[in-house]
């Protein structure tokens, strides 16, 4: 497999970023280039072909990206590290095995955002049933359990999303506020810093984390 000349990524990727058109940028990524390619240029020096690269991801990375694109949470240019949060989120809400179940969590995280907790929940209870193994319908479900103050079910299901994607940032948080709702003050710090340790750019935790310390 021949890397990608970062140039003519660039060159090919930005007209249609220019113009919005997301058709036309998903027949390109998926017409030209294998995703395992693209995160190729996560590796290189091109600094524009990076950018390029983390928004083509976002659109067709595939689970096995999780790790590397983890990496580019630790970059000092925030352009870079906001890109790879963004292509992270779009990655885990579109891993379940079935399409049903992508379908369902997003339906789901619509029912969270018009706070309509039971029926939020009852959506996630039905894309685990549809795969299992599908990460961000138990992290989802977790911020369901939260919100409804049921912090054991919450706290249940993050560790259920941490056992099946270890970076999700996201899950080690939550994990860390439901502790801190039950005065849990050790284990609270403890998840706060293994979230900030895959994404040190989490500034209200970090805050979070200070005023938690003072506790102790």
């Amino acid at each position: 497999m021949a890397p990608i000349d970062p140039n003519q990524f660039v060159e090919l990727v930005e007209p249609l970023l220019a113009r919005q058109d997301l058709p036309g940028l998903l027949s390109l990524l998926k017409s030209h280039w294998q995703p395992e390619e693209i995160r190729c240029l996560l590796r290189g020096e091109h600094v524009d072909a990076k950018k390029v690269a983390l928004l083509a991801l976002a659109l067709v990375g595939p689970c096995c990206c999780t790790e590397e694109l983890s990496s580019q949470l630790k970059d000092k240019d925030p352009v870079i590290y906001q890109l790879a949060e963004h292509a992270l989120w779009a990655i885990w809400f579109r891993a379940g095995k079935t399409p049903e179940a992508n379908e369902l969590v997003c339906r789901g995280a619509q029912a969270l955002s018009d706070r309509d907790l039971p029926g939020a929940i009852k959506l996630f209870n039905l894309a685990i049933r549809s795969d299992p193994d599908f990460a961000e319908a138990y992290n989802q479900r977790a911020i369901a359990h939260y919100l409804a103050e049921d912090y054991p079910k919450s706290i249940a299901d993050c560790r259920r999303t941490i056992c099946r994607m270890p970076c999700h940032f996201g899950a080690w948080a939550g994990l860390g506020h439901c502790h801190a709702h039950l005065n849990q003050i050790p284990q609270a710090v403890e998840c706060y810093e293994k979230a900030m340790a895959i994404n040190p750019h989490m500034d209200c935790v970090r805050e979070t984390v200070m005023e938690l310390r003072k506790r102790l």
